[in-house]
């Protein structure tokens, strides 16, 4: 019988869509209910001001409009005013695999008794410090991880140590501080590959960075799909943190769609201005040519693709279903839109689990934390550095460890591993 960790009774808080991007069906629009309806509304400032105070107000994105929650009569009531541009903003949603027990149970309040992981540094963390040895890892204090994903296991032994915010961008009334329950397990999984500590007992699980602070950001309802002005303001709110704080910030987002979002667009942008460096997940739509999804996809974004625990000519082989960019590009060493920009592990990733134990993943989701964690234990060792700077260290590292010429060709800006897999040495 496996030993348990007894940690006693821990309840958790309860407080253009696009979808997390652990292996499954990515990207599948969903039809929203008919009786409510989450719009854009653009138009003279007059004409916002009646609607605003007729319907209310949800994210204020300036020039780009606001977005607001109808009834179906008064979206059509929208459509019927001329003076006003009315968008429906769109859900997406992604079925998960989860390889082993570890997903919520779709209640929010858990009794955590933990078993000890069947290991403390799993192979994605091993191969990213290139050290098949370590026993645990260190780095990223004063870096803010920022996971924009289905909410965080803030109990978690082996996270709880590291959490510094916990807000819910998904409910009513948006913002909501001090609540981002995970239900789903995906972002509680992500969380730990990016920063978990091995706990107070140090007999947990080891992300890249354990050491960096956790913002816990929910944008992704339960089910794993979330709206897309929910994403945007969770973008902005964080790059606004930094300001605030003087913080040096790392977004991560396994998360996406085929479509490009000009709200979020417009936040990794403006993220990216206030100097956070914003990580995303390439997505699952592979083997195939231009098949990135976004926000990865974004010029502004540093997109992951996922390796696998495989070796081809003695290089970690790209996984299938990771989506590639554009052959057209291929050795220009110019990140474009729809561009990969690194590699890093995500078939088969064991990490933290929503109900206290460990569960193992795949997807381009998975990888993404590992370059979020990688960045955020550069950036701490050298917090002069501008993101700017960071992120081509980040590729500098991938060179040297190309995925198509293996290791010390620095051949790399392939459309499926970008520039390569960057490791902490």
């Amino acid at each position: 019988m496996k030993k348990k960790r007894i940690l006693g009774s821990a309840v958790l808080s309860l407080a253009m869509g696009v979808s997390m991007f652990a292996t499954g069906a990515f990207g599948a629009t969903t039809s929203e209910s008919q009786d409510t309806y989450r719009v854009l509304i653009q138009g003279p400032s007059a004409e916002k001001a009646k609607v605003e105070n007729q319907y209310g107000k949800r994210w204020d994105f300036g020039n780009q409009g606001f977005t607001a929650e109808v009834n179906s009569k008064q979206y059509q009531a929208l459509l019927n005013n001329k003076n006003l541009k009315v968008s429906k903003v769109e859900k997406h949603s992604i079925d998960s695999r989860v390889e082993s027990n570890g997903k919520g149970n779709g209640k929010g309040d858990y009794t955590i008794q933990a078993s000890y992981p069947s290991d403390q540094t799993p192979w994605g963390i091993e191969a990213i410090y290139n050290d098949s040895t370590i026993q645990s890892t260190t780095g990223g204090d004063g870096i803010k991880v920022a996971v924009l994903d289905t909410g965080i296991n803030r109990n978690h032994i082996d996270l709880s140590g590291n959490v510094e915010q916990c807000k819910d961008f998904t409910q009513s009334t948006p913002l909501v501080n001090g609540s981002c329950v995970d239900r789903q397990g995906h972002g509680t999984h992500v969380a730990g590959t990016a920063v978990a500590n091995g706990g107070s007992d140090k007999a947990g699980i080891y992300g890249v960075a354990p050491d960096a602070e956790l913002w816990g950001y929910k944008v992704l309802g339960d089910n794993g799909s979330g709206y897309s002005d929910d994403i945007a303001g969770a973008i902005r709110h964080a790059a606004d943190e930094a300001v605030r704080t003087g913080s040096k910030v790392v977004i991560n987002m396994s998360l996406g769609s085929s479509g490009k979002d000009s709200m979020i667009a417009s936040a990794v942008d403006y993220a990216y201005s206030k100097g956070v460096l914003v990580v995303a997940a390439a997505g699952n739509s592979g083997p195939y040519a231009n098949t990135i999804g976004y926000p990865g996809a974004l010029v502004n974004a540093v997109a992951v693709a996922s390796l696998d625990n495989a070796f081809v000519n003695g290089t970690h082989r790209v996984s299938n279903f990771s989506s590639r960019g554009n052959p057209n590009t291929d050795g220009d060493y110019y990140i474009q839109e729809k561009d990969v920009e690194v590699s890093a592990p995500g078939g088969s990733i064991y990490s933290t689990a929503v109900d206290g134990n460990y569960a193992t993943m795949s997807g381009t989701s998975m990888a993404t934390p590992h370059i979020a964690g990688l960045a955020a234990k550069l950036w701490s060792s050298n917090k002069s550095w501008s993101n700017a700077q960071l992120r081509s260290e980040i590729q500098r590292r991938a060179k040297l460890y190309d995925i198509k010429g293996g290791t010390g060709a620095a051949t790399g800006d392939d459309y499926a591993s970008g520039f390569g897999f960057p490791r902490v040495k």
